[in-house]
């Protein structure tokens, strides 16, 4: 049972006699696949009277990192008041009238996936305008036990909008855990709010039923709702931890060189690199021997029906896999494979989208000065070891085992 489930099952009882907000999307859905907004607009002794929605909108429709604008809702009459726009969070007059603000937003289990970002962001501005924030909680689709990669240094975690907290790149938590971290932790990685309005800032978590942190998303059962274009598909969640930084595009600034996907398939899953062939590139990934993965050459169709090909990653083995581990391998491979370091910095390049998605300064020192050379598993070891001390302290806000 989600939180949305739990609360409908108490009556409704958090939310009874209060006016709240909503910031969802189109993940947002009960059990049973019916729109939270929904749920709400016919629960008894409530009254939803606004609609926030975060990056691709509140119809998931929007392309990654474009701003959306404010709107009405078709369905509902409803306002929609955009908090991935002009403002990155809700401001005083957005909030006006509230009595909380409740937040069911389905997160992938990823630093970089700013849905949990704007959630902090969100209770911050509740806090200093005295609205109670209610977190909707959902699964790790990761599940609980997983936790990998670099945590993000303290400097990229200053109004970032993929990467607001201090957690390893792959974390572990729910997102009514993380908004329990963000309420009792201090800046960087917690709220930017006084000691004051902390204090009295009101935070309530609508846990699940039936949730254990060993849990994948396929053994909850529930149906894989998209949770923004790049990620339709459950195939795709596994896979954005894997490659999202190694195939890291943003031209002119950077370029790995590496491209995910497989024509219109296999996002974050199929990987290629132009100008190698498949076979050699299938060559070296399977040289490097990691636990629990696989690669095998695959095709499908592009844009316009032609068939496009591809190398395709196979996870043989959840308890070995490393989520994040491929992609600082992909990263060496790829200043072997490039001529001139697509890391090496110059006219033009700007490396500060890469490092508020990657958090590791010393990773990228690392690679401007010989990446064809560098020393990848010592870089894994260590933060693997910071990992374990992060996820020991970490427990404090489980709400699940």
């Amino acid at each position: 049972m989600l939180g949305i489930d739990v609360l409908e099952a108490q009556g409704f009882a958090a939310v009874k006699g209060k006016r709240i907000g909503l910031l969802t999307h189109p993940a947002g859905v009960n059990r049973h696949g019916e729109r939270t907004v929904d749920v709400l607009r016919r629960a008894p002794g409530v009254k939803l009277v606004a609609l926030y929605g975060p990056e691709h909108g509140i119809n998931g429709d929007a392309d990654a990192s474009a701003k959306v604008a404010d709107s009405v809702d078709k369905r509902t009459g409803l306002p929609v008041f955009s908090v991935y726009g002009k403002y990155m969070k809700p401001t005083k007059a957005m909030l006006k009238g509230l009595d909380a603000m409740v937040i069911d937003l389905q997160d992938i289990g990823t630093r970089s996936y700013t849905f949990v970002n704007v959630m902090k962001w969100t209770m911050e501005s509740c806090f200093e305008n005295n609205v109670e924030v209610i977190i909707l909680d959902r699964p790790n689709p990761l599940g609980g036990l997983k936790v990998d990669g670099p945590l993000l240094d303290a400097k990229w975690a200053v109004n970032n909008q993929v990467g607001a907290f201090r957690v390893p790149y792959v974390h572990g938590l729910t997102i009514g855990e993380l908004a329990r971290m963000a309420k009792d932790e201090l800046p960087p990685g917690g709220l930017a709010v006084s000691d004051a309005v902390r204090a009295r800032g009101k935070l309530t978590v609508i846990p699940m039923r039936g949730w254990s942190r060993a849990m994948r998303w396929p053994e909850t059962g529930l149906e894989w709702v998209p949770t923004s274009p790049g990620i339709p598909t459950w195939e795709a969640v596994e896979g954005y931890p894997m490659v999202g930084l190694g195939a890291f595009w943003d031209p002119p600034r950077i370029d790995t060189g590496f491209r995910h996907g497989i024509g219109k398939a296999h996002n974050f899953r199929g990987i290629s690199y132009k100008g190698v062939k498949d076979e050699a590139l299938e060559k070296d990934l399977q040289a490097l021997k990691l636990p629990g993965l696989r690669f095998q050459r695959v095709s499908a169709l592009d844009k316009e029906g032609k068939p496009a090909t591809g190398i395709f990653i196979e996870i043989t083995d959840y308890d070995q896999w490393r989520p994040t581990e491929l992609n600082f391998y992909l990263m060496k491979l790829a200043c072997k494979l490039n001529s001139k370091n697509p890391f090496a910095p110059g006219p033009g390049r700007d490396f500060k989208g890469f490092l508020r998605h990657m958090g590791s300064d010393a990773f990228l020192d690392a690679l401007q000065r010989d990446g064809a050379k560098i020393d990848v598993e010592a870089f894994l070891r260590d933060w693997e070891a910071k990992d374990k001390v992060y996820q020991q302290q970490s427990r404090k806000y489980w709400l699940y085992y």
